[in-house]
């Protein structure tokens, strides 16, 4: 039997967590974009690498703010500790350094 997609496990552990529908809805878009921004690359084949390159995007490209920035960090952390079980631990780098420590 296939597992079910990384979004419906997304949801899945999000809700088996008690999180808040909203914050359930931002996750599973925030992760949905980091995905299609690496050309539906598998989260699995990509790493703090690929993050940092997200989050850069997020802040040069498109100016969202530290906090938008921030909330899709946590949203990415989340998909790679709870769903793939590889929780990112090494710094991400971007114009800034965000420790994984402290981000979420």
């Amino acid at each position: 039997m296939q597992k079910p997609k990384h979004l419906v496990q997304l949801r899945t552990a999000l809700r088996a967590l008690n999180y808040a529908l909203s914050t359930e809805k931002c996750y599973v878009s925030w992760v949905r974009q980091f995905i299609l921004f690496h050309k539906k690359c598998h989260p699995i084949e990509m790493g703090h690498i690929e993050v940092g390159e997200f989050l850069s995007y997020l802040a040069v490209t498109k100016q969202v703010s530290p906090a938008t920035q921030n909330q899709a960090l946590c949203s990415v952390i989340f998909l790679y500790k709870h769903v793939l079980e590889q929780p990112l631990t090494e710094e991400i780098n971007l114009n800034r350094k965000i420790s994984l420590n402290r981000a979420c």
